[in-house]
């Protein structure tokens, strides 16, 4: 049997078994209809929506941001805050006087869509039209009309099948880790464990800590077996899967790491995957609407759509929305929705963000131009520090803990909004500057954050562990 195969007929058995003991969940969308108010025309959720062709005013608002005095002391001084210095009544400052003005460089709005008007103005309608809803759990009553057409644009985005909507990205990757898990010890009860045998995971050492936290519950289970690999070392993982005996095996990998900035060798693991027959799973949360023509994510960008076989996503960073989602076929989304604990006990996301959602994939696909400036940013960065980066997300490793908030302090007093990155996120030698780049930054504020980062670290002694593998159209 052909290892592919192995794994569609893994995945039927599991929901036969599933089926048999009458654990097998199935979506029911609710359509929520226009009660609160009656408009003279009333909208569907897939009207057109209204895009720009370049940058406009309120799109600096995604990368202006303004602190309390209170605040920009504490954080001079190092002094933890509850929150509670915030000088606000009703979300507005009571005296703007008292606020610093920082540019943000430390978000994960990449396109800038947080403050479009268009996504704004689709949830505002929804929640006025049908409430915010959603009622409960996604298999109870809280799956809707507009919480379906949100999957098929992603499915459609990426290429899959399907699309299953989670709570969270974290909640994303739990969600299937725990699914793979449960469904292989359903087997093993169901005395089909000879047959199919354990499940091998090959997880690189650097992954987010969500997929880190969901492999830790699939392998409580004694079907399910963890293997690590070195960051994005492709004769470590060739070494553990050459000698690795179980047939099925499991790799996964963040697509763009979140703290380094480097790309996951996606030619790599194809090729690795055509001589194993493994399936490939990838957290393509920082690719999703930043890379590839159309936005697609990482997988498009080097052109290996087919090739992967699950695509874990967030919402909440280029879509500048919230929620989690999972790109596979429609058998993967059967058992996810019927075995990831983390879905079927979270409770839907809102009606309007749902909405939004939608709003921000569309208009992300169509104004092109964003996806173009973040991408000039980054040569931008380039150009002017020398530093060979390959994404938006630049880390600057500086060393020690104290060196890292010194740089963060000064910038602070630049007015840059640069946090230093930390112990337990990263190893104690290995402290940086985490720097972030958007579409609604300009040329002059790369120019001037470079300048601020030179009167602070030795910018060139500071790079990261940048990819070897840079995607060919952004060379």
């Amino acid at each position: 049997m052909e290892r592919s195969s192995l794994w569609d007929e893994w995945v039927e058995e599991a929901l036969s078994m599933l089926e048999s003991m009458k654990l097998l969940r199935s979506l029911r969308p609710i359509f929520v209809s226009n009660h609160l108010q009656q408009p003279q025309h009333e909208s569907k959720p897939n009207d057109d929506y209204e895009v720009f062709d370049e940058m406009q005013h309120w799109d600096r608002s995604s990368v202006e941001v303004s602190i309390s005095n209170t605040t920009f002391l504490r954080w001079l001084q190092d002094i933890p805050s509850s929150g509670d210095e915030v000088v606000c009544r009703d979300g507005v400052a009571d005296d703007k006087s008292q606020m610093k003005k920082l540019l943000l460089f430390s978000g994960n709005d990449y396109l800038g869509l947080s403050c479009h008007p268009t996504i704004g103005k689709a949830a505002a309608k929804v929640a006025q039209e049908v409430g915010m809803g959603p009622r409960g759990s996604a298999l109870i009553c809280g799956y809707t009309n507009y919480h379906r057409l949100l999957e098929s644009s992603l499915a459609e985005l990426k290429k899959k099948e399907e699309c299953l909507l989670c709570p969270t990205g974290f909640a994303a990757n739990m969600a299937f880790m725990v699914a793979l898990g449960n469904a292989g010890s359903v087997l093993a009860e169901g005395g089909k464990s000879s047959k199919y045998g354990k499940i091998a995971i090959f997880s690189d050492e650097l992954n987010h800590a969500s997929i880190i936290d969901g492999i830790r519950l699939a392998a409580q289970r004694k079907t399910v077996e963890v293997f690590v690999y070195r960051h994005c070392d492709m004769a470590h993982l060739n070494s553990l899967l050459s000698s690795c005996s179980m047939k099925k095996k499991v790799v996964v990998t963040d697509s763009l790491f979140s703290m380094d900035g480097d790309f996951a060798p996606m030619v790599d693991l194809v090729n690795l995957r055509k001589k194993y027959g493994f399936l490939l799973v990838i957290d393509d949360a920082h690719g999703t609407l930043v890379c590839g023509k159309n936005g697609g994510g990482v997988a498009e960008e080097f052109n290996c759509e087919r090739d992967v076989d699950i695509s874990v996503g967030t919402l909440s960073k280029a879509a500048g929305c919230h929620g989690g989602f999972i790109a596979c076929s429609k058998r993967w989304k059967q058992l996810i929705q019927s075995r990831g604990r983390s879905f079927i006990f979270s409770t839907s996301a809102p009606v309007p963000i749902a909405a939004a959602a939608h709003a921000a994939i569309s208009v992300a696909k169509k104004e092109t131009w964003r996806r173009r400036e973040v991408w000039n940013r980054v040569q931008d960065f380039r150009a002017l520090t020398g530093i060979p980066i390959t994404s938006p997300i630049i880390s600057l490793i500086v060393g020690s803990e104290e060196k890292a908030l010194q740089a963060s302090r000064h910038l602070l007093k630049s007015g840059f909004h640069v946090t230093a990155i930390r112990p337990p996120t990263v190893p104690s030698n290995s402290c940086r500057l985490r720097v972030t780049l958007s579409a609604t930054h300009t040329t002059d504020d790369i120019k001037k954050l470079v300048s601020a980062l030179s009167c602070c670290i030795r910018i060139q002694e500071v790079g990261g562990p940048c990819s070897n593998v840079m995607p060919s159209s952004r060379i």
